[in-house]
């Protein structure tokens, strides 16, 4: 499942995964989606490796862009998705 972060200016959504268990590890998948003409730009970085497995649509310039907002954002990320989301009071 999917939670959703942050919409940017250019209506970007950023979501993330609940924390996630893999090679003794825990991780969050952050997935960014922005709408097009033709559909949608994508892109899924995992943390706190920061590699990015999937990019559809995003520049280099962009991929970077969203890097540094992930190393910014990657404790709260971590944060919300251990109580499975950001809670709104």
């Amino acid at each position: 499942m999917m939670f959703p972060y942050i919409t940017l200016a250019d209506e970007t959504e950023v979501t993330h995964s609940q924390l996630l268990s893999r090679n003794n590890r825990q991780e969050v998948e952050v997935h960014f989606e922005r709408p097009t003409e033709n559909g949608f730009d994508e892109a899924r970085c995992v943390l706190p490796s920061y590699e990015w497995v999937h990019k559809i649509g995003y520049t280099n310039d962009e991929i970077e862009s969203f890097t540094l907002f992930l190393h910014n954002n990657a404790h709260l990320l971590f944060k919300y998705a251990e109580a499975d989301g950001l809670k709104i009071a």
